[in-house]
């Protein structure tokens, strides 16, 4: 049976800015309990504590610099022309309005996708490029909390007999592809399971060239990407529908920090406020959502 759902990626161009207030926080003097010391100062009182999160407080790779990693390329609704500063997409709008909420500049460098997800120390202070959340990674990386639950969707030509898959039965027997160390790949290998082993890529770029060339019946990515592919890039294609979940959780992204950061609380603050003031909802709403009706393919 095939369900409808209502999600599409905006194809729009322009940044939300967020503007949060910090949250203050108050130390209860009544409750002191310091013993005496050779000071002057009273006894029972104790001083606010300094706060952790404050601009000049926060543990950077670069003193007063938020350095933030992204893709080798990016892509839209991501990110927009290839330009990780300019605030324009999803993740380049995030980017921009927890650097406004920390009260700090922001430097972008780029790295590969599957080069982050390794132990070790990181020359940035989180990277962004579509991480979802996984047990396996979260062994040698950090995360933050998530900000996008997001679901795989499968793409395939018009008029193929792929289009017309209503289960994922229907598809053991085709040759899919996704980018290598995402979350798309793993769903074709341990949920799928096709009789033809999944062709890997190195990214999504890649993917997309070899289905255009017509060398995979079906690619699979998160369904924003899915959108935005069928819709612009790749002409004669089509979404066949959004994979169901598995596992009972949804799939979160999440920022990537180098294991042990001592960064993640503050820039999990900063998220909870941009949660709690709409700032979150309405960069969804600008850039990943938009009226449309696609398939849900059954187990």
């Amino acid at each position: 049976m095939r369900t409808k759902r209502t999600l599409a990626v905006l194809l729009a161009f322009g940044l939300v800015a967020a503007a949060c207030g910090d949250d203050d926080e108050t130390t209860d003097t009544s409750k002191a309990t310091n013993a005496p010391t050779d000071s002057n100062e009273p006894t029972g009182v104790t001083e606010p504590a300094p706060d952790d999160c404050a601009a000049d407080s926060l543990a950077l790779k670069t003193a007063g610099t938020l350095t933030v990693a992204t893709g080798e390329e990016v892509f839209p609704p991501w990110m927009e022309d290839n330009d990780p500063a300019n605030g324009k997409g999803f993740e380049g709008a995030l980017v921009a309005a927890l650097a406004e909420q920390m009260g700090l500049p922001v430097e972008f460098v780029r790295t590969g996708f599957d080069e982050a997800i390794t132990p070790g120390e990181k020359d940035y202070d989180f990277n962004l490029q579509q991480y979802s959340i996984t047990a396996e990674r979260d062994e040698v990386v950090d995360f933050s909390d998530g900000y996008y639950d997001v679901e795989q969707a499968l793409i395939a030509p018009e008029g193929s007999s792929v289009e017309g898959s209503a289960s994922l039965a229907d598809l053991k027997d085709k040759k899919l592809g996704a980018a290598i160390g995402t979350t798309s790949l793993t769903y074709i290998e341990d949920v799928i399971q096709p009789d033809t082993e999944a062709a890997v890529y190195d990214d999504n770029a890649a993917v997309k060239s070899a289905f255009d060339a017509g060398q995979i019946d079906g690619a699979v990515f998160d369904l924003p990407t899915a959108y935005y592919v069928t819709a612009v890039e790749i002409e004669g294609s089509t979404i066949v529908g959004v994979l169901p979940q598995v596992g009972g959780e949804p799939e979160q992204l999440g920022l990537l920090f180098e294991d042990g950061s001592a960064l993640v609380d503050c820039v999990n603050q900063a998220l909870t406020a941009l949660r709690e003031d709409g700032t979150l909802e309405g960069l969804e709403d600008e850039w990943l959502n938009q009226g449309g009706s696609i398939p849900s393919l059954t187990e």
